[in-house]
């Protein structure tokens, strides 16, 4: 897919919009749309500074904006010393997603997540999978949805029967004050907000998160520090206390580790997350081990043995992780769930397909024993 294709994405998805209600008369380039103020909104967490510099607090960054500039991400720009976010009520894309794509497996499973996005990202990872959306910024996609509110997702998510509202495929950090407000107002609707992270954010912010999401999945690139820096142009300690947060918090939390040969595929790192998850989260939160495709900037390293995916997920459950998943694999039974007492299935999956769901009241039908998650 080309970028013009890519422009034109928005447009085509319109016709299913419209059968959430979310969706405009007409689909008009960023360029030439005179109404992008309406997605303005004052940032949160900056600090005004001389000159009319601002200094960003919503992430580890901590970007320095001169007057007229834009932020790391894109979506943030200092006007005459005060920061704004651009993207307020502006996703680029919104689909109705399984839970378990993610992936989420023990957070109402078998059902959908009102999923959106909008521009932008605080990483830039290599191989990243949503790279028409992240490494893009706002006045390079078009606002085909119009203004998308709070209410309106709520309004959507009802009329598509969906159980949540993700907070997805781009990086959600970056769009905080519209998913706080639309976590917020979902909250109380009834609807959890779900972010899927990459958990780049800073203590404050996310603590305000937590008061009101459902979930998070945090997706952790490698235990290297190293790896964070040559591959996503971030750094690791922020991401490892972000996990801790939530976890400490209380907040549903699950991880997912891309494997890509050669980069973060080595047993004795492996050992060492699994050690630091055992020590810092306890055996309870989910750790899924999924297939790297090659993809955006990162083509020339072979998709992910699954042999490899198998021996970490041994590696996992040697180190007493209960729930250790492999991913991009359908039909592998490393998909499912099993109760970490007896071992006997209590969700089984085919992909993103929940096709057998055992659980009574949150325990195993079998020995009785609970299964951690939010399965209401």
């Amino acid at each position: 897919m080309n970028r013009r294709q890519f422009l034109k994405l928005p447009c085509a998805l319109l016709a299913g919009a419209g059968a959430w209600g979310i969706s405009s008369h007409t689909c008009r380039s960023a360029s030439g749309d005179s109404s992008e103020e309406r997605f303005v909104r004052e940032a949160a967490f900056y600090k005004k500074l001389d000159q009319l510099k601002v200094e960003c607090h919503l992430c580890p960054r901590r970007c320095v904006v001169a007057d007229q500039e834009s932020g790391w991400c894109g979506v943030r720009t200092n006007h005459g010393g005060t920061y704004q976010t651009h993207v307020f009520g502006r996703p680029v894309t919104i689909h109705d997603d399984p839970i378990e794509k993610k992936p989420l497996f023990h957070f109402r499973p078998g059902s959908n997540a009102l999923s959106l996005s909008t521009a932008g990202c605080n990483f830039e990872c290599q191989f990243c999978q949503n790279w028409e959306i992240s490494q893009f910024r706002p006045e390079q996609l078009p606002a085909g949805y119009g203004f998308v509110g709070p209410e309106r997702l709520i309004s959507a998510a009802r009329r598509a029967g969906s159980r949540s509202i993700a907070f997805t495929y781009g990086e959600p950090v970056i769009f905080f004050e519209y998913m706080l407000a639309a976590a917020k107002a979902s909250k109380q609707a009834g609807i959890p907000g779900v972010m899927i992270s990459n958990g780049y954010i800073e203590p404050e912010p996310m603590q305000q998160l937590c008061e009101v999401l459902g979930a998070v999945k945090v997706d952790f690139k490698a235990f290297s520090g190293s790896f964070y820096k040559r591959w996503c142009r971030g750094t690791l300690d922020p991401v490892l206390k972000t996990m801790k947060q939530i976890h400490d918090k209380g907040v549903w939390l699950e991880m997912v580790h891309l494997t890509i040969p050669t980069l973060n595929d080595a047993a004795d790192e492996t050992k060492a997350l699994c050690a630091w998850v055992m020590a810092n989260l306890g055996p309870d939160v989910p750790l899924h081990f999924t297939r790297f495709h090659p993809t955006y900037k990162l083509t020339n390293l072979p998709a992910t043995p699954p042999e490899t995916l198998e021996k970490q997920y041994r590696i996992a459950k040697q180190a007493g992780i209960h729930y250790t998943y492999v991913g991009n694999l359908p039909g592998h039974e490393g998909e499912n769930t099993y109760c970490h007492k007896c071992g006997k299935i209590v969700i089984r999956r085919i992909g993103f397909t929940v096709v057998e769901k055992k659980l009574k009241d949150g325990k195993c039908p079998n020995c009785g024993q609970a299964i951690p998650g939010v399965w209401d």
